[in-house]
């Protein structure tokens, strides 16, 4: 595990430093940038894939952060920056600002290192049989397409870029719907090429892949992604199919499914940027009152996932709040990326209007996890999106869903505001620089 840590820390660091242009690092010390598409060997490839699940965890607090402000699960009271208890809830965004710019960066950063992974794969395919080869472009894929996802997300209707291999010659940007048919495509290929790849990985993964670390079983992360997309698509028949080829488990643990993993502070690896040490002056990140005040008695996800902040109600900016953020228990613990409760919900969603009765056994699955037994209200479609809404709001809170969940189903007059001048921002704007709209 050391050793994996180190070297996700290593190549991760030589990839994030990397700008999305492709330019060389002059660094006669260490490996350049261009040292992976020159004459690659698959040396090359296997530590660049390493790098690419390290490149993941770059910014991934500042991304879920910020989508959980928009979203009214939590707010940041720290006082650090008054953008987030000013900008975030007011608006507008600054489309220079680092509230736009930094995830949009992180995420093309691990889009741009797919393509690195790949061009280097392709460049080295002397080394490779064709079914190795499979096995890089279908992982390479699968987390491009996510990282896709989760910018795609963040930016809705001001749209995204799907290509941009080639600096000089970037795609157009695209709408949420068409993004979302390419990020399936990507998936599609993905899965095919895992499907057509050796027993095992030419690379190592880390502990967080742990039960994902094969094409066969990292194609179910694959479908399990796929059917996030699927939803958002509002495609449930073709959800339920792809769940039915993902990791989905109505009686496993809840908690199963890929993880970033972090080391904290030792040897330098990266620590869990969303465990917030409680009652600790600085570490303010306080969950919205509503979230406390709408929760069906006795959920026991309220107690697990927050604690009442020791100082007594926090106030900032004419904001405040009674419970701190209580996701992680340390800076080791791993940050999912995807659940299988989240996949049980989807299970839920895709089968309204088509099985309620089985979309009600799923719910209940989640309920009685959470302490507060079965769902004993209305059936019909209308009735069990409410409940959907509301088990997904609690079971995935803090998990960049919320907000997402909310436009979706046009609700997004649902999140409360809090002071005079407030409002509910629907997207994040196109970066300056990237010098185009839709």
């Amino acid at each position: 595990m050391k050793n994996i840590l180190n070297i996700l820390l290593i190549v991760g660091a030589v990839v994030f430093l990397s700008s999305c242009e492709l330019e060389e690092i002059k660094n006669p010390n260490a490996p350049t940038y261009g040292s992976f598409i020159e004459n690659p060997t698959q040396a090359d490839a296997r530590l660049l894939a390493t790098g690419l699940e390290a490149v993941m965890r770059n910014d991934i607090g500042f991304h879920y952060q910020t989508v959980s402000i928009m979203g009214r699960e939590y707010y940041d009271l720290t006082g650090v920056d008054p953008r987030y208890t000013g900008e975030l809830l007011k608006g507008p965004l600054d489309n220079n600002g680092f509230l736009t710019t930094r995830s949009f960066a992180a995420w093309y950063k691990i889009v741009q290192t797919a393509n690195l992974l790949m061009q280097s794969a392709e460049l080295a395919s002397p080394d490779f049989t064709q079914e190795q080869e499979n096995s890089y472009f279908g992982y390479a894929k699968t987390l491009k397409a996510y990282a896709l996802l989760m910018v795609a997300n963040r930016q809705y209707t001001n749209g995204i870029r799907l290509e941009v291999s080639d600096p000089d010659n970037l795609g157009p940007l695209v709408t949420y719907s068409v993004a979302l048919e390419g990020i399936m495509d990507l998936l599609n290929e993905a899965y095919n090429e895992l499907q057509n790849s050796p027993g095992q990985f030419d690379f190592p993964l880390s502990s967080g892949f742990t039960g994902f670390n094969t094409p066969e079983t990292f194609a179910e992360f694959n479908r399990a992604i796929a059917a996030r997309v699927a939803i958002y698509q509002g495609n449930k028949a073709l959800a339920r199919t792809l769940l039915n080829d993902s990791f989905l488990d109505l009686n496993g643990d809840l908690d199963e499914g890929p993880a970033h993993i972090f080391g904290g502070r030792v040897g330098n690896d990266l620590p869990n940027p969303l465990f917030y040490i409680q009652d600790q002056s600085g570490q303010e990140y306080m969950v919205h009152d509503s979230w406390l005040a709408d929760a069906e008695p006795g959920d026991n996800r309220v107690t697990t996932k927050s604690d009442p902040y020791a100082g007594g109600p926090v106030t900032f900016d004419n904001l405040t709040a009674t419970n701190q953020v209580n996701l992680y228990s340390s800076n080791t613990d791993p940050v999912p990326i995807i659940r299988n409760e989240e996949l049980i919900l989807l299970w839920a969603e895709a089968n309204i209007g088509f099985d309620n009765a089985e979309a009600e056994d799923a719910l209940n699955v989640v309920r009685n996890a959470a302490g507060i037994g079965d769902y004993t209200g209305a059936t019909t479609d209308d009735a069990l999106v409410d409940e959907l809404l509301q088990q997904r709001r609690y079971s995935l809170f803090g998990e960049g869903h919320r907000w997402i969940d909310l436009r979706r189903y046009d609700r997004l007059d649902e999140i409360p505001t809090d002071r005079a001048g407030d409002n509910v921002l629907e997207a994040f704007p196109t970066p300056v620089t990237e010098n185009e709209t839709l």
